[in-house]
Formats: C-alpha cells, sequence, structure tokens
C-alpha cells in the first residue's frame, strides 16, 4: 500500500518518509554563453543563479528532509498541494498549474531483477526547472546534462520549457530498453516452455505478466500528461516546443502498443505452457496404457493357469501342465503375444517416432498451425 499523510493532516501539509534519504542537490545553469553544473549543500546557494541564467535547473535527489524541501519551495514559490504530492510518492502521471507554475509528475523505470519504477516531480517556471527524485544515484537524465554540457547543443538556444520536454523525451524514451528486455525475457521464456515446460517458467510469465501490466498503468497517464502540455494554453510553453512534445507524445503511444503486444505473447505463453504440460501428461499417460495393455493378455494366462484343478482327477484339468515342454512353451506364448502387441502399435503410430508426427500432425500427417508459430512470423 502506497504511503500517504496521516487521515486529519491539513492540505499541503509536508510529511516526508522516515526511511526517504537525504537530499543531494545540484544545480545546472545554462545559456548561449555557456553553462555550469554544481553540487550544493544548501537551497539558497541556487539563488546566485537566478536571474544571472536564462535557464537554471535544480535536481534533487531524495525526500528525507521537511526543512530542506520547504526552503526550495519558498524560494521557487512552489504551492504547498504540489509539494505534498511530491512527497506522497506513486502519484499518477498528472499535469497540474499553480499560478505561473506548471507542476508535472512522471515515472522512470529500470529493469534489473524486476522492474523498478520511481516518481520524479517536475517544476517548470518563468526562467526555472526543479526536479525531485525519490533517491539519489541512477536516473536517466544523463543524457540531458550531456546536451547541456555540449555548446553546440540545441538546448542551450531554448529556454526552460525545452529543458522540461528534454527531461521528459528522457523518461519516456527510457522506457524502449527497458521494454527490450522483456522482449528478451519472453522469447526466451518461450523456447523453456516448448523444450521444457517447469512450473518455475510459468512462475516467470505470470510475473512479466503483472510487471507489464504495471508499466501500462504507468506509461498511460504520462502519455495523458504530455497531451495536457500540448493542448493545454500555458505561457510558458513556446508553439516550437509544442512541436516537440507531439513527437515525445507518439513515442508514449508505440510504447503502449508494444507493451499491449509482449502482454498478449505473455498471455500467448501461458497457453502454450498449459498446452505442453498437457501433452507430456498424455505422453506419460500413453506410456503408462501400453505397459498396461502389455500385460492384460499376459495377465490373463497367467491367470488361467493359477487356478487349482488337479489333473490326476480329469484329462481335462490343463492337460499341459504335465507337458516337458509345457512351461518354455507358455512363456515363449506370453512373449509372442507381447512382440505381437509392440509391432502392431508401432505401425498404428502410437509408439516410436511416427507417435509424435501423429501428435502435431492431422489425420493426414499434415502438420498444424501453431499459434506460437503464429507469434513468432508477427515479431518478425
Amino acid at each position: 500500500m502506497h504511503r500517504r499523510s496521516k487521515p486529519g493532516v491539513a492540505p499541503g501539509t509536508i510529511t516526508v518518509d522516515p526511511a526517504s534519504p537525504m537530499p543531494e542537490m545540484h544545480v545546472v545553469a545554462f545559456g548561449p554563453q555557456g553553462s555550469v553544473q554544481k553540487k550544493i549543500a544548501s537551497p539558497d546557494e541556487v539563488r546566485e543563479y537566478l536571474g544571472n541564467w536564462p535557464v537554471v535547473w535544480l535536481n534533487v535527489d531524495g525526500l528525507g528532509d521537511a526543512a530542506t524541501l520547504h526552503r526550495i519551495a519558498e524560494i521557487f514559490k512552489l504551492h504547498p498541494l504540489a509539494m505534498e504530492d511530491v512527497v506522497n510518492v506513486h502519484q499518477r502521471a498528472k499535469v497540474e498549474q499553480y499560478g505561473e507554475t506548471q507542476f508535472v509528475v512522471a515515472h522512470m523505470v529500470s529493469l534489473e531483477e524486476h522492474l523498478d519504477i520511481e516518481q520524479i516531480s517536475m517544476f517548470l517556471g518563468k526562467g526555472f526547472v526543479v526536479t525531485f527524485q525519490e533517491r539519489p544515484g541512477w536516473d536517466c537524465l544523463e543524457p540531458v546534462r550531456e546536451r547541456i554540457r555540449n555548446p553546440l547543443s540545441r538546448m542551450r538556444q531554448h529556454g526552460a520549457d525545452f529543458l522540461l520536454y528534454s527531461l521528459l523525451d528522457a523518461v519516456i524514451d527510457h522506457n524502449f530498453p527497458v521494454l527490450e528486455a522483456y522482449g528478451e525475457r519472453i522469447e526466451d521464456m518461450e523456447d523453456e516452455v516448448v523444450a521444457l515446460p517447469r512450473a518455475e517458467t510459468f512462475n516467470r510469465i505470470h510475473e512479466v505478466k503483472r510487471e507489464l501490466l504495471h508499466l501500462r498503468r504507468i506509461i498511460w497517464p504520462q502519455r495523458e500528461a504530455i497531451n495536457a502540455l500540448i493542448r493545454e494554453p500555458i505561457d510558458q510553453i513556446t508553439d516550437e516546443t509544442r512541436l516537440y512534445l507531439r513527437d515525445c507524445y507518439d513515442h508514449a503511444v508505440r510504447i503502449i502498443d508494444v507493451v499491449e503486444t509482449y502482454r498478449e505473447m505473455a498471455s500467448d505463453l501461458t497457453n502454450l505452457y498449459l498446452s505442453s504440460i498437457s501433452n507430456r501428461m498424455n505422453e506419460i499417460m500413453k506410456v503408462l496404457t501400453v505397459i498396461a495393455t502389455l500385460f492384460i493378455p499376459l495377465t490373463f494366462i497367467v491367470g488361467i493357469y493359477g487356478m487349482n484343478f488337479h489333473t490326476d482327477e480329469s484329462p481335462w484339468n490343463m492337460p499341459e501342465l504335465g507337458w516337458y515342454y509345457g512351461y518354455p512353451l507358455c512363456m515363449g506364448l506370453m512373449a509372442a503375444i507381447s512382440v505381437g502387441q509392440l509391432v502392431f502399435f508401432y505401425r498404428k503410430g502410437w509408439i516410436g517416432a511416427g507417435s509424435g508426427k501423429r501428435a502435431e500432425g492431422g489425420a493426414d500427417g499434415e502438420p498444424r498451425d501453431s499459434s506460437t508459430a503464429g507469434n513468432g512470423e508477427a515479431r518478425r
């Protein structure tokens, strides 16, 4: 369950999570004349850049100090309700306007062993962008920093709205390598299901389906948030930046389409797994049935000669029990019956190499279309 403020707390109250790391602040200031990137210890240090550079970007990693967050809100005049959403993470992606400041919530994703999601909160104001991340360390914004350091970068010639677009574009585009990793996992699981279906593979399929559903729930509102930035009459966003936001919107739509495709493939893998398990069970039952069928006539013969009739009382009471070669003849008869049954089963295609072809093909021996073949063709 996601952490929220305690019931009854006044709206706009900043209640930090005790487990949140302490904030680490980095300021990036740039313009046509150059750029500077620096780690600062106090929010007040950012004042020397405000007004002296065309664009100032303050990035805060960690939400564990309420005093620091309050001070940042005072310097940039950030609304208390927006700051409350900053610390109460796992918000739905959205765009909200507070006076002359735009508040945007998005989510960064990464994939190691499992899907990891981190909220990033962004404020766009006149000549500045402020971003808040849940924790220090990795983020997907390093390409943006590299572009700012490049003196030939187009970003140097644009304002804070273009920086906001660049940050959103980096967040959205980082979903593509994550989806590529999911695609490789699905292909590997498909090979495992076909070769040797195991319960561990089925559990992994279920986990991938669940994570893809979670990813879809995150990307969908981000698409709508970008669409709001395009269509809403926001003074801070120029028409040129809206053109770039349209491209970002298209990327979000493509990501949603890929997620839907992978979810369908994962569902097909579930059906393939169940079919493979059913086929293996059928093969096992076939072997057991053949063994049981072989012993039916043998049991019948043994049962007959197991009857306790006295041969001395009547010449009709199992006279072959007194034959010199009676026992070898009986064993030979049972062996001949077993061999005859095996030959019959083989010629029918119930055992041996022909059994696999019968299982894969129809009555005419032609192979049937499979769902997995269709999926492979779709991927190609």
